[in-house]
């Protein structure tokens, strides 16, 4: 039974082709996509090496989709934002909270699904409140960078060294802002206690 919810062995070869070891068959980036989709886990290992490349195939997988006409999810601003986070000193948390609001959106998407599976040959009236779900998600959303951009002011209280007039700034305000950051942090705790709860609510 262990084996069987193991994850499937995608060996990738020199000749970037790809083999299925579970179905003994040669596969494409299509076929994997599919199998996410299908919620069937694998990971992609390097024929040659052994080395776990599913990372890079994931990436490449989205790259693929990105580049469909009309399949485009990621907004320039985002992957803009994104791209500037590398390198800098946020970056091991961006992961975490990529992966929390995923987890969040995941299952409001699953209601919205149903209830949007319900909404067909309804009336107007009806289909306004799909809307609900709608802004609750988008509420959802603004919500979560809220709580990432105070993680960001707590752990980054001191404007950059090369700005200007930072060296010069007296001891005085320091000491006044330990208020102001310890609020902030009270805050972010009671952002991401309410999250769980909601959380929970959905599980």
């Amino acid at each position: 039974m262990a084996a069987k919810d193991d994850p499937i062995i995608i060996k990738k070869y020199a000749n970037r082709r790809l083999y299925n070891t579970g179905t003994s068959t040669y596969v494409t980036l299509e076929d994997l996509a599919d199998m996410v989709k299908k919620g069937q886990e694998f990971t992609v290992q390097d024929a040659k090496t052994g080395d776990d490349i599913t990372h890079p195939v994931l990436t490449q997988i989205i790259f693929e989709l990105e580049n469909k006409d009309g399949q485009n999810m990621l907004p320039i601003p985002f992957l803009r934002q994104l791209i500037a986070f590398y390198g800098d000193q946020m970056q091991m948390i961006v992961p975490s909270f990529l992966e929390q609001s995923m987890i969040a959106f995941s299952k409001e998407q699953e209601r919205f699904r149903e209830q949007m599976k319900g909404a067909i040959g309804k009336s107007p009236l009806d289909m306004m409140k799909i809307a609900t779900p709608i802004k609750a998600l988008e509420e959802q959303t603004r919500r979560n960078m809220e709580m990432f951009q105070n993680a960001m002011r707590l752990f980054t209280p001191f404007p950059p060294a090369g700005s200007n007039g930072a060296a010069a700034a007296p001891a005085e305000p320091t000491r006044k802002e330990a208020p102001e950051k310890s609020d902030d942090l009270q805050e972010l705790k009671e952002q991401i206690a309410a999250m769980q709860r909601k959380l929970d609510t959905m599980s």
